[in-house]
């Protein structure tokens, strides 16, 4: 092993140690399971190592891993939307829907865990992740006009599942 390959395994390794904690937080405060975390954590982990033979290498940084562990949560969540069967959410309704409301954090991790990949997913980036609308477009590969519209979609059928009594169905 050259004396460069040892300096990288060992700055990575003193990054995993300082950065697990913050990757581990952001995937569990997200997916609402702490095996989920636990799997998504791992990923992350495992993603990194093989970014590192990139040319050239990416910069070790706390946030470049959790851009990794971003990554891994949508693609989990479009793994079970694919499991899944998506509900459908009506495309032609564009009333504004005002996001200035105070709700129970443990509720809300429910609702979200129940609407579709999509919806989840540019929630939590816009929302929980504070993405910019265009930074959210970026990210799952849509256009700003398609995140609006997007984001207006899954706020209402967040704002639905919400409004549902705890156990009852849309």
């Amino acid at each position: 092993m050259s004396a460069s390959a040892t300096a990288d395994r060992e700055a990575f390794l003193a990054l995993y140690d300082a950065a697990l904690p913050d990757v581990f937080g952001y995937l569990s405060a997200r997916c609402g399971s702490m095996a989920v975390a636990e799997d998504l954590t791992s990923e992350t982990f495992l993603a990194a190592v093989k970014g590192l033979d990139r040319v050239p290498p990416p910069e070790l940084t706390v946030a470049w891993l959790i851009g990794i562990a971003r990554h891994k949560l949508i693609d989990h969540w479009r793994r079970r939307e694919v499991e899944q069967r998506p509900r459908p959410t009506d495309p032609t309704t564009t009333d504004p829907d005002p996001w200035d409301v105070a709700i129970d954090a443990i509720r809300a991790h429910e609702v979200l865990d129940r609407l579709g990949a999509h919806h989840r997913t540019a929630l939590t980036l816009r929302y929980l992740d504070g993405l910019s609308v265009p930074e959210t477009a970026e990210t799952i590969g849509r256009t700003v006009h398609a995140t609006e519209a997007l984001l207006v979609r899954a706020r209402r059928a967040f704002r639905r599942a919400y409004e549902l009594e705890p156990g009852e169905d849309s």
